[in-house]
């Protein structure tokens, strides 16, 4: 554990009253955040990451709260951190906790602060992964090891998954943890992880939470054309250069039509109410300008893309090639894969041919569900003045592995953050960064959640579970220890 922690924490801190979380968790999610983002877990993709000493990290700190957590490798370096909470309601479904371990590049000379040195600069961590997402599982760690001090517990069983390679396929991260370990997550039927549960600012003092109930699915292609091989100075009409460049230039002009899913709608309606907006999806481009900057939390979801990102061809400027490349980054919202293959094998066309390099299935999760109405209470509660709303995410995230498992996904990241904070421009940004005052804020609303997770009774109820009035210890149900 770092320096900050061991000054920063002490036992027999107070608890904190208006929370009913310990002023220590505070203190350990400050430290946890730094220390993690010291431990250089960078993945490059392509297998080239290393999670092993964070996995190990986080398996010593559960630990040390009596919670029994299991280290999986699978490859050399690549770890992931599995542990479950028992819970007091044994009818109760368990919920899955799960977030990364493992961040995007960054290169030190364009950074103010560098990188992974976790450094706390008037009251903001820096470094790699402070919002992506080493800041969510430090709060969580910090959560868990505050039930045990205290001698609270969930009402249902907790499933804490720590990953690895969720930057790239997931295959050495949750991807090998659905595959290799499934009975570790048996009963779980819901999960919890990043990009969800923010502070977004829309103007005029309206504070938004937005929670994550659907991912677009993603869909990465490979394009190939072949051709004519043959001197640059020739007239050639089978050039592969040409016949992919064309291809490349109508997918990336392709306008594709509005598709709007169960989320979105749900999204929309609930903007255009706090705008006091007719919520007229007959014309959702038009609705959508009108929103201002809440505009950016439902656009990039109402339609399905296709944006070219690498072109790869040639090997000498008066040699035509036989064969050319692209990649395609494409996103799918749910219910638009039918759309996308056919609108693809015609943008293509006749001349290049197309496959999938890495695709996933687009995601939806219900917004009437007692797991979501939890979540909009435990913001709400510690901001009253906020306003939570569903939507869905642009990208995805390890919630798609966990979703072959028959568990249902959001996006709760919880963060209060000042007016200004890019939060989105952020990740996988320079000098990424996160407020402690978000940290603390996370902690106590977590705490709430997880607490509670949906059950009838709310956490702070006299007498439900996870209270101070049912004192008992982390770990399988009667027993001492965690499993």
């Amino acid at each position: 554990m770092g320096e900050q922690q061991q000054s920063g924490t002490r036992a027999g801190r107070p608890v904190d009253p208006s929370a009913g979380v310990d002023a220590q968790a505070l203190d350990e999610a400050v430290c946890f955040t730094s220390d993690l983002i010291r431990i250089d877990t960078t993945n490059r993709g392509g297998g080239d990451g290393r999670e092993r000493q964070a996995a190990e990290y986080m398996a010593e700190q559960l630990a040390g709260a009596g919670i029994e957590a299991r280290v999986l490798e699978s490859a050399p370096g690549r770890a992931n951190t599995v542990a479950r909470i028992a819970g007091t309601d044994p009818t109760a479904d368990a919920l899955l906790v799960h977030g990364h371990l493992d961040v995007v590049p960054a290169e030190p000379a364009d950074w103010s602060v560098p990188p992974f040195s976790g450094e706390i600069i008037d009251g903001v961590i820096w470094g790699r992964g402070a919002i992506d997402m080493k800041n969510t599982v430090s709060m969580v760690l910090a959560t868990v090891r505050g039930w045990a001090r205290t001698g609270r517990r969930p009402a249902r069983d907790i499933v804490l998954a720590f990953t690895a390679d969720e930057e790239d396929s997931a295959a050495y991260g949750a991807g090998y943890l659905v595959k290799e370990h499934a009975d570790l997550f048996e009963g779980c039927t819901e999960a919890i992880s990043e990009s969800g549960a923010y502070t977004f600012h829309a103007g005029g003092g309206l504070r938004i939470y937005p929670v994550a109930a659907g991912e677009r699915g993603t869909a990465w292609m490979k394009l190939t054309a072949n051709g004519r091989a043959g001197h640059g100075s020739k007239v050639n009409e089978e050039n592969a250069v040409s016949r992919l460049a064309a291809a490349v230039a109508r997918i990336g002009e392709h306008r594709w039509p509005v598709r709007i899913t169960d989320t979105v709608r749900a999204a929309l309606v609930e903007l255009a109410a706090l705008h006091g907006l007719p919520a007229d999806l007959d014309d959702v481009d038009t609705l959508l300008d009108r929103l201002g900057p809440a505009a950016a939390l439902v656009r990039p979801t109402v339609r399905n893309s296709a944006n070219p990102t690498m072109l790869q061809a040639g090997y000498k400027v008066n040699v035509i090639p036989g064969a050319a490349t692209a990649f395609v980054d494409g996103r799918i919202v749910p219910g638009g894969q039918e759309e996308f293959t056919s609108t693809i094998d015609r943008l293509t066309g006749p001349d290049v041919s197309w496959e999938y390099y890495h695709h996933e299935v687009p995601l939806t999760a219900p917004v009437d569900a007692p797991v979501y109405a939890a979540m909009r209470e435990a913001l709400e509660h510690f901001d009253p003045q906020g306003h939570v709303v569903p939507f869905c995410m642009s990208g995805g995230t390890d919630a798609k592995q966990f979703s072959r498992l028959g568990i249902t996904g959001y996006g709760f990241s919880p963060l209060k953050l000042p007016p200004g904070f890019d939060y989105q421009a952020l990740f996988h940004g320079v000098d990424e960064r996160v407020p402690v005052d978000a940290l603390h804020f996370g902690v106590r609303v977590l705490d709430r959640f997880m607490r509670g997770a949906g059950t009838a009774a709310a956490p702070g109820t006299p007498g439900s579970p996870g209270t101070a009035d049912s004192p008992v210890t982390s770990g399988a149900r009667g027993e001492e220890a965690g499993a």
